[in-house]
């Protein structure tokens, strides 16, 4: 039986290839991107297909070095009918980065994604959810850029990202550059704990856990989730980086499960971008930075 099909949930997809994400930073320079075997277009057509096939449309956070190097995939998205946002240029934790260096990444991802396009850029997720309570100052420099949403503080606990007692709901942030919304990634709240949603959690838990935590938001609490996947999560065939025991668990672990679970999720929930979900939703009073935890 479809659980909670009259409450409408984000479904996202963060545009990177396999050898970008940040648990391999430690064993794939950036000047060698060039060098690996891209299967970013392939694996994105894929989750393309699969989206349309149950017509849902979705937001796409794009990755600035992958638009400016695949401009035709972006415009496949777009001309599918999702929504465009940037995932930064180079995939590049924020709180490694200074104020001036993130402005720079932003802005070219933008510049990229909007030529592309021909249409504003207004939504940014950072990479690895790296806006933490060392990056607040990042959510100024966003507004100060042009963006209006934003979904990268996690309200979790995790070695490389989160806050968490952060907000789980959608709401409205007041920065000294003026206002952005904040529509964080899921949780649900159990047992004084937040239990994480998408990503490799969707891939670690049981699909009986991440149904029940679905579950548990939608028909509980009586809100919409946020889900996230990546492209490289349903190519099981991808070649193998030489990395550590815990990069390698935590970006291989069940990717031949990954596209029949986004089956069944797609089968029992209601679906569209992250604008038509705020647009729904959206009725939480402001926040300052300061006030976020």
């Amino acid at each position: 039986m479809p659980a909670a099909k009259n409450i409408l949930n984000a479904f996202t997809v963060d545009v990177e290839d396999y050898f970008q994400v940040s648990a391999f930073e430690p064993y794939v320079r950036r000047s060698e991107w060039n060098d690996y075997p891209s299967r970013v277009v392939a694996n994105t057509h894929r989750l393309l297909n699969l989206l349309a096939s149950r017509e849902v449309h979705g937001t796409f956070f794009v990755l600035g070095w992958v638009a400016n190097r695949f401009p035709q995939l972006v415009r496949d998205i777009q001309r599918q009918g999702h929504e465009i946002a940037s995932h930064g240029y180079w995939h590049r934790l924020i709180y490694g980065q200074t104020p001036d260096e993130f402005r720079q990444d932003i802005r070219r991802s933008r510049e990229v994604l909007e030529q592309i396009t021909g249409e504003p850029i207004v939504a940014y997720r950072a990479p690895s959810f790296s806006i933490t309570n060392r990056s607040l100052w990042a959510l100024d420099i966003l507004v100060e850029e042009g963006f209006s949403v934003d979904s990268s503080v996690f309200p979790v606990r995790h070695d490389r990202y989160g806050i968490p007692n952060a907000s789980r709901e959608i709401r409205q942030i007041d920065t000294t550059a003026g206002a952005l919304v904040e529509f964080p990634p899921s949780v649900l709240r159990v047992a004084g704990m937040n239990v994480p949603i998408g990503g490799g959690y969707f891939r670690l838990y049981p699909w009986q856990l991440t149904n029940h935590c679905l579950r548990g938001i939608n028909r509980r609490a009586r809100v919409p989730f946020m889900f996230y996947t990546h492209p490289w999560e349903i190519d099981p065939a991808q070649p193998r980086i030489a990395c550590g025991s815990r990069a390698r668990f935590r970006h291989y672990l069940n990717l031949d499960r990954t596209e029949s679970r986004l089956i069944r999720i797609l089968d029992e929930y209601r679906f569209s971008t992250v604008s038509a979900v705020m647009r729904a939703n959206l009725a939480h009073p402001a926040l300052t930075p300061a006030e976020l935890p």
